[in-house]
């Protein structure tokens, strides 16, 4: 009884499987045209990107790549405003940005961020350094940096301190040590002695051996002494 029980169990299953195929073979017969057109569609736009990347971006990176070489010597040298808008020969970074955009690579932003940055245009810097969007932490704690730097020369101290925190924890190396002092000072010049000197003492116990680390001590002295 009890195996009799169990054929008609598998029988039933086997027929709802069998509807089931049935139901997915009738759907694909009423619809394959539509199917293999979505699939075709599918195909062709992944044909279109791979072309696209290939024969258009790729080219197209290298070249803003090369046109970049000048302009990387110049701020090597420290000739921002070289570097930043050409000699009409050579492209700077400004032009080269407005030429290829996206396609010269972060690092354009940087340099052109920085290049702004020294030449005291503290509005301009700040356009180009939130645009970059490196991968490199390092760098990108640096892009934080400037954009601190940039605030302080607005007076917009509260927006600096915030940058600075921020570079300080992006990459966590003996580079935090001057951020940490950047947003020390800042907390000074906002009247928080109290997070400044917990900031300063950051440095005394992370990085002792930076270069920050070496002067630390009076700036927390000036604090200590000044209560």
């Amino acid at each position: 009884m009890a195996k009799a029980n169990l054929k008609e169990q598998e029988k039933i299953q086997q027929e709802l499987v069998e509807e089931r195929v049935s139901k997915v073979e009738k759907f694909f017969n009423e619809n394959q045209k539509l199917i293999w057109g979505c699939v075709g569609a599918v195909l062709a736009i992944g044909l279109l990107v791979l072309c696209y990347q290939k024969f258009y971006l790729q080219p197209k990176s290298a070249e803003a790549q090369e046109q970049m070489f000048p302009a990387e010597a110049s701020f090597q040298a420290g000739e921002f405003e070289l570097a930043l808008n050409g000699d009409g020969n050579s492209l700077g970074f400004a032009q080269v940005i407005d030429e290829y955009g996206s396609k010269a690579g972060a690092s354009a932003y940087l340099y052109a961020g920085v290049c702004e940055l020294q030449l005291g245009n503290y509005e301009n810097a700040l356009n180009y350094l939130k645009k970059y969007n490196g991968k490199d932490a390092i760098l990108a704690a640096r892009a934080l940096a400037c954009q601190g730097d940039a605030y302080v020369g607005l007076e917009k101290y509260k927006d600096a301190l915030s940058c600075f925190e921020k570079a300080a924890a992006k990459s966590d190396n003996i580079f935090s040590a001057a951020y940490l002092l950047k947003a020390g000072v800042v907390c000074e010049e906002l009247g928080d002695n109290q997070k400044a000197l917990s900031l300063y003492k950051q440095i005394k116990d992370k990085y002792p051996q930076s270069r920050e680390g070496y002067d630390i001590d009076k700036y927390i002295s000036r604090i200590e002494n000044a209560r």
